[in-house]
């Protein structure tokens, strides 16, 4: 019988995974990184990508930095990885942005600067990986970082929870059109996990809301690990059968 570490092996396939100089991001770049995978670490800052980079604990990495609001950018940067790296197997779209708005207060400046990174950044990377030159001739695998609040409203979060509901649509969409080439797409929908963006978004709440928020979570408040595993198990070849799945990673907050 295989050992579990076999069983999760990318075999040294190149996966692309965006906010990884912090949080799940780069939770997730660490988690396939000691499953086998070379990744590329996508982000705007270089400096800490360099330092994840340097985590993982090999030269077989690459650092991407990347803005994902800036469009037109992103298939040009792919296929000059293409270039240097040979083709690549995954994607995970981690990065993402959240601005707490009454919805007063919630321009169409606020929400689009949330879709621009959360959502068509994402659109555009997988347009971009998912070109016949581009990903390897086996197939691949798509994962797509959603949210609770993409299923569950939340005051103050109009623009997050509409970005990331429409993440969990467009997956569904792309399942069934890349299936023909073997290209799975999912998403994972995380409920309240101790990252810095997240512990920065709880500081402007009282402190009664983030016990309130925390006990809405019967298993309590997850760790970015606890995430990432989950990434690494939909991205991993052996989950050859899944695609256009939303699974919930909320410590069974939305089984309520």
């Amino acid at each position: 019988m295989a050992d579990s570490a076999s069983f999760l092996d990318f075999g040294g396939r190149w996966v692309v995974v965006t906010g990884a100089s912090s949080g799940l991001g780069r939770a997730t770049a660490a988690e396939l990184a000691a499953n086998g995978a070379r990744v590329v670490l996508v982000g705007r800052d270089q400096a800490r990508l360099a330092q994840a980079a340097a985590e993982l604990g090999t030269a077989e990495h690459r650092v991407l930095p990347l803005d994902l609001a800036a469009h037109d950018s992103i298939a040009p940067a792919i296929a000059a990885l293409r270039k240097d790296v040979g083709a690549l197997y995954g994607l995970c779209h981690a990065a993402g942005i959240v601005e707490t708005r009454p919805l007063t207060a919630n321009t169409v400046s606020v929400v689009q600067s949330q879709l621009d990174v959360n959502l068509l950044g994402g659109l555009e990377l997988a347009r971009a990986v998912c070109r016949r030159d581009v990903m390897t001739p086996e197939g691949g695998s798509l994962l797509f970082i959603s949210s609770v609040y993409g299923r569950v409203g939340m005051p103050g979060q109009i623009g997050y929870c509409a970005s990331k509901g429409a993440i969990a649509a467009a997956v569904r969409a792309m399942a069934i059109e890349l299936a023909r080439r073997q290209i799975r797409v999912n998403c994972l929908s995380p409920g309240l996990v101790l990252t810095q963006m997240t512990e920065q978004a709880l500081g402007l709440l009282s402190a009664e809301h983030v016990d309130k928020l925390k006990a809405a979570h019967p298993l309590g408040a997850g760790q970015p690990q606890d995430v990432a595993r989950a990434a690494v198990f939909l991205l991993s070849p052996a989950t050859r059968w899944i695609t256009g799945a939303d699974l919930p990673v909320d410590g069974g907050f939305t089984a309520q």
